[in-house]
C-alpha cells in the first residue's frame, strides 16, 4: 500500500480545541436555507456508502477469498483477501471520495474510501466494525483561494474480549492505511459510524466546492450536518459555501455556531475574521485574528508564502530555510518538497534537490501530480533542470 494514504476530511479555509459550550445551542436546521440552492437529481444518501455491488459480492464468494477466510479467520482473512494478496491492485487517489462500490469498481480511493469499502466487506461477513480518528499532524493543500486540510481515520475489526490475557483478544485487528510505524504513538479515539458518514458527505461537499459547484456542495454539506451535528468541519464547509454564494449573514451564522461548539477552532476563527472585516467590524476581526495568532503564531503556508517571496527576489538561501521549515512541520505535503528542491537546485545543491523532488513524487496526492513531479525529477537527473520552476 502507498505509504502516504491520507483522507481528505475537514475544512476549507478561505485566502487543541476547547470543550463545547454548555449553553443551549440552536438546532443545526436553523443554518439551512434550501430555497437558495437547486436540489440535486440524486440527493445524498447514507445507505449508498456501504452498499455491496454484485461484483463485490461475487468477489466475496470467490474461492480464493473464501480460502483466505478459512485459513486465517474472518478478520485477518478479509484483510489478506482484499490487500495482502494484491488481487485488487488498489491505487491511492485523493481527487474523489468514493462509496464502497465506487472504490471497488475504480480500484482506487483515498483512505476514507478504503475504510468504507473495507467496512462494507466486513459487514457482509458479520464482522463487527469500529472506527477511529487518529490524531496526526494536519496536512494542507491549496486550490486557488481555498485551502483544504486532511485528517486520518482507520478501523478495527472484531469483537474485543474482556481481560488483558484473554485468548480471543487477538481477534481484534486494526487496519490502517498508513504504515504502523507512522501511526504508532499517535492518540486515537473511537468515532461513531455517523461521523464517518458525515466525513464522506463533507468530503463530497469540499470536492464540489473545488469545482465551483455551489448547489451540489450545499446539499452535501447539509447532509453532513444532518448526519452529525457535532462535526465542526461541516459547519465550516457550509459557511464557506454561503460566503462563496454571497450569503454573508448565513456564513457568519454557521461560523458562529461552530465557535459556540468549539470556541478555539482555528480554521473557523481564521475564516470568520475576514468576513467581519469585510462587513465593517474591523475591531472584532482584529481581536479574533489576534486570538488565533496567540494559539498558533504561524498558520499553514506561513513559511511557504515567505519562501515564495524569497524566490521572487532570488534569495534562494532564505527560500531553502523557509521551505525547509514547512517540510519539517508538514512532511507529507508534496508542494513544500517541490519548492525546497527548486531552491536547492538554484543553490547548486543538485543531489539534495533530487532527493526533495523524489519526496514530492512520493507524497503527491494524485497520480497526475506525481507524474508531473516525476518528469521534473527525470529532467533533473539528465542535468537539464536549470531553467524550470
Amino acid at each position: 500500500m502507498n505509504a502516504l494514504l491520507r483522507c481528505l476530511v475537514l475544512a476549507c479555509l478561505l485566502t487543541g480545541c476547547a470543550a463545547p459550550s454548555s449553553q443551549r445551542l440552536p438546532p443545526v436546521s436553523t443554518l439551512f436555507d434550501d430555497s437558495r440552492f437547486i436540489q440535486p437529481a440524486v440527493p445524498p444518501d447514507a445507505a449508498r456508502l456501504f452498499a455491496m455491488s454484485p461484483a463485490m459480492r461475487a468477489h466475496l464468494d470467490s474461492a480464493p477469498f473464501r480460502a483466505q477466510l478459512r485459513n486465517r479467520g474472518k478478520e485477518r482473512g478479509l484483510v489478506a483477501a482484499l490487500y495482502d494478496a494484491g488481487e485488487l491492485k488498489l491505487e491511492y487517489d485523493s481527487a474523489l471520495t468514493r462509496t464502497a462500490a465506487e472504490a471497488y469498481d475504480a480500484r482506487r480511493g483515498n483512505c476514507l474510501s478504503l475504510v468504507i469499502m473495507t467496512a462494507a466487506f466486513a459487514k457482509a461477513l458479520g464482522v463487527e466494525v469500529r472506527y477511529q480518528n487518529v490524531v496526526v499532524e494536519e496536512s494542507w493543500r491549496r486550490s486557488g483561494e481555498l485551502m483544504v486540510f486532511s485528517s486520518h481515520v482507520n478501523l478495527t475489526l472484531g469483537q474485543p474480549v474482556m481481560g488483558e490475557k484473554s485468548v480471543g483478544a487477538e481477534r481484534v485487528l486494526t487496519i490502517d492505511f498508513l504504515p504502523g510505524e507512522d501511526v504508532a504513538g499517535y492518540h486515537r479515539y473511537e468515532i461513531p459510524e455517523s461521523t464517518i458518514v458525515a466525513m464522506y458527505f463533507n468530503n463530497r461537499a469540499v470536492e464540489a466546492l473545488l469545482q465551483q459547484q455551489l448547489d451540489e456542495a450545499y446539499w452535501w454539506a447539509r447532509a453532513a450536518l444532518r448526519q452529525d451535528a457535532a462535526f465542526i468541519a461541516a459547519y465550516n464547509t457550509l459557511a464557506v459555501i454561503y460566503r462563496r454564494h454571497g450569503d454573508l449573514a448565513l456564513a457568519e451564522r454557521s461560523w458562529r455556531l461552530a465557535l459556540a461548539r468549539e470556541p478555539e477552532h482555528l480554521v473557523v476563527m481564521r475564516n470568520l475574521a475576514p468576513l467581519l472585516a469585510a462587513t465593517g467590524r474591523a475591531a472584532e476581526a482584529d481581536a479574533l485574528s489576534a486570538r488565533a495568532a496567540a494559539i498558533e503564531p504561524h498558520p499553514p503556508f506561513y513559511f511557504y508564502n515567505l519562501g515564495m517571496a524569497a524566490m521572487e527576489r532570488r534569495d534562494y538561501a532564505a527560500a531553502r530555510t523557509l521551505f525547509g521549515r514547512e517540510v519539517a512541520r508538514a512532511p507529507f505535503h508534496d508542494e513544500f518538497h517541490f519548492w525546497l528542491g527548486i531552491a536547492l537546485l538554484r543553490l547548486g545543491e543538485t543531489g539534495q534537490a533530487r532527493e526533495q523532488m523524489a519526496l514530492a513524487v512520493q507524497t503527491s496526492a494524485s497520480a497526475e501530480t506525481g507524474k508531473l513531479y516525476a518528469a521534473k525529477l527525470e529532467l533533473m537527473k539528465k542535468g537539464g533542470a536549470a531553467r524550470f520552476q
